[in-house]
């Protein structure tokens, strides 16, 4: 963990944690908010794993967008662009990443429900796992939390108890496996693999994960300089805060945190 002492920020808060939910390391302010950008994404499609769950929606469930459901929207496919309602693929086609692909999601989950998103979040998610510091607003960029309630959503994802574990199971594994696309920050990956709403290492590269993370490693990162990871085969997870947007900085320090981080702590 010392190696965050070097990280070019004002202020970093890391833990790493095991499926049991024991922290066997932490860094920093842990109690801290921290903004999460992306890795928003993670809280909000584990909530949508409750909702299918439930039956209040399918992976089939049609959105606003002819042709496109919600595994399309969970796992990027729609051909929905960026920021923008813009059709730039069919579905299935691409892997086009997409906030406002998150947002749909959200506003589909809402109207099958009858709750607002962010309220579905908190009674599916944040209130079971004792996540009280983490808001609910924002599906795809907008959340914000800490590494003590990261740290709980850590070990869910190890060893899950509010949904199935053939749920998380099949999340968790590459949905339209050979698609290609563009990995934020990273460039064009071929193929670029994605769960539903998880981000999978496969054999990327580069990629904000290290060299020691296996393939089956899922998670993300958000422009707020934060990331998470689950590495199943190394039975561990990580998570680190920063107050500094993503940039080359993070690029180049954090695939050595977590390489490091496997080393010492995995099995």
């Amino acid at each position: 963990m010392q190696l965050i002492d070097t990280w070019p920020v004002e202020n970093a808060a890391a833990a790493v944690i095991k499926p049991s939910g024991r922290v066997v390391a932490q860094y920093g302010p842990v109690a801290e908010k921290f903004a999460l950008a992306s890795v928003s994404k993670l809280i909000s499609s584990y909530a949508a794993l409750v909702a299918l769950e439930e039956e209040a929606v399918t992976l089939a469930t049609p959105v606003t967008i002819a042709g496109a459901t919600v595994e399309h929207l969970l796992s990027h496919t729609s051909g929905i662009a960026f920021d923008s309602m813009q059709i730039v693929a069919q579905p299935g086609q691409r892997r086009i990443y997409s906030n406002t692909g998150f947002e749909l999601l959200a506003q589909t989950i809402s109207e099958a429900t009858g709750i607002p998103f962010d309220e579905y979040v908190r009674e599916a998610v944040l209130e079971p796992l004792e996540m009280g510091s983490t808001s609910a607003n924002g599906a795809a960029a907008g959340m914000v939390s800490t590494v003590e309630d990261l740290s709980r959503l850590a070990a869910e994802l190890q060893q899950p108890k509010l949904v199935d574990s053939s749920t998380l199971e099949s999340a968790t594994k590459p949905v339209f496996p050979d698609v290609d696309g563009v990995l934020p920050g990273f460039g064009v990956q071929r193929p670029n693999p994605w769960g539903l709403g998880f981000e999978i290492r496969g054999e990327k590269s580069p990629h904000w994960t290290g060299a020691k993370n296996s393939p089956s490693t899922f998670g993300h990162f958000g422009q707020a300089g934060t990331f998470f990871w689950v590495d199943p085969a190394a039975q561990l997870a990580a998570v680190a805060l920063t107050d500094r947007n993503f940039d080359k900085w993070a690029a180049q320090v954090w695939p050595e945190f977590s390489d490091a981080v496997l080393t010492e702590f995995a099995q």
